[in-house]
């Protein structure tokens, strides 16, 4: 069940990071940090790897676009 919620939380956090690697909607990948996190721990409680897994990929995403934008853009 926590697998199904991470990944749940994890397709939330794409579909907002998808625009928020559009120039000035950067800011929205602090959202995508939080509620992929909150998908990552239920990946952490969890038997499998999958859920855990796919909200990494999301957060390594939404840090490197924030990296990238100086951390607002």
């Amino acid at each position: 069940m926590a697998n199904i919620i991470s990944i749940l939380l994890g397709l939330v956090a794409l579909i907002i990071a998808i625009p928020a690697l559009i120039p000035f909607f950067g800011w929205a990948n602090w959202f995508v940090l939080i509620i992929a996190g909150l998908g990552l721990l239920f990946g952490l409680v969890s038997s499998s790897n999958a859920g855990r897994n796919f909200n990494i990929f999301v957060l390594v995403v939404c840090v490197l676009r924030l990296w990238l934008g100086g951390g607002l853009l």
